[in-house]
């Protein structure tokens, strides 16, 4: 997983004279930016194909493990029969050559799994990114060194190569569960360096000083005076952390080391179209857009959402 650029410090935005809110703000900025448009228009589209997978396939017909033998011509080593990998009424996106799935089921299921991996990898490293960089900004000393040294030697590691290596060598089980806690493992530690940035420039606050003269202990401290003070770097980053995720599990499966067949994955399925794209380009190409349209919607909306926070350090 590359490292994100974004910043490691971000100025509050400060209400208009207007009266509006930050958040009002920054959602109107956000509103005027037609490329965050377009990526909030994809991103939902996504999320419901994703959301509603399973009455997709009701209303589609075909469940993605079903095989459909009359769709694929045994004849010519199971391509397709007819035009565009075998798009009819019937598989409305065409079938896989061979065995003859429904394309339609599996992307839409596939759509399931590249979210749900990349989301839930994303929380588990903005978790603990946050709370060790809290750690490391207010405290200093030995803790800050500490968790400092152990991000650093997270983040010198050619990240994907690790993941494949790890992946390869762990008993088989729930692959889910294991690319989520692989990948926000190796995740955390760009979190945790943007969130110790901020905690070491916001500790020494009015507000920091005045609830800990006030007896705040230092989980109160952390959690309830610094941390919402610090949210909207770590949105930006958590938005933009999605599309590298997505990326990086289409990657893992694309290698053969992700989510494991029968199991839908774009990468997966890229991988396989590869013997396949000069006599089914379909079956490449399908996977492929989905893939390339759901990455380039989290960019569009995070590089806006970034400039929205940010307006003097954005391209406007």
């Amino acid at each position: 997983m590359t490292a994100l650029s974004t910043p490691e410090t971000a100025p509050p935005v400060a209400p208009a004279a207007t009266g509006r809110s930050p958040s009002r703000l920054i959602w109107d900025r956000i509103r005027r930016d037609r490329a965050a448009v377009f990526g909030m228009a994809i991103i939902v589209l996504f999320v419901v194909i994703a959301v509603t997978a399973p009455l997709l396939t009701m209303i589609n017909g075909w469940s993605p493990y079903d095989f459909d033998p009359s769709a694929i011509d045994k004849k010519l080593a199971g391509v397709p029969k007819g035009i565009l990998g075998g798009i009819s009424a019937e598989h409305w996106l065409g079938v896989e050559p061979v065995s003859g799935r429904d394309i339609f089921s599996r992307v839409v299921y596939g759509a399931q799994i590249s979210l749900l991996i990349s989301v839930l990898a994303v929380i588990v490293s903005v978790l603990v990114g946050t709370v060790l960089g809290l750690l490391a900004g207010y405290f200093g000393g030995w803790i800050d060194a500490a968790i400092s040294r152990v991000m650093d030697l997270l983040m010198s590691f050619p990240s994907l190569i690790f993941m494949i290596a790890l992946i390869s060598v762990m008993p088989d089980g729930n692959r889910i569960l294991l690319l989520v806690a692989i990948m926000g493992g190796f995740g955390w530690p760009y979190i945790g360096r943007i969130v110790r940035g901020q905690a070491i420039t916001v500790k020494h606050r009015e507000y920091v000083d005045a609830a800990r003269v006030g007896g705040a202990m230092g989980p109160s401290i952390l959690f309830r005076e610094m941390l919402p003070n610090i949210t909207a770097p770590i949105l930006v980053y958590a938005t933009l952390a999605i599309p590298t995720n997505i990326g990086t599990e289409a990657a893992l499966s694309f290698l053969g080391v992700g989510v494991r067949p029968p199991t839908a994955s774009w990468g997966q399925m890229i991988q396989e179209s590869m013997v396949w794209y000069e006599v089914d380009p379909m079956y490449f190409i399908i996977p492929g857009i989905c893939l390339f349209l759901t990455v380039l919607a989290f960019t569009l909306f995070g590089d806006a959402m970034r400039d929205a926070i940010d307006p003097k350090g954005g391209r406007r």
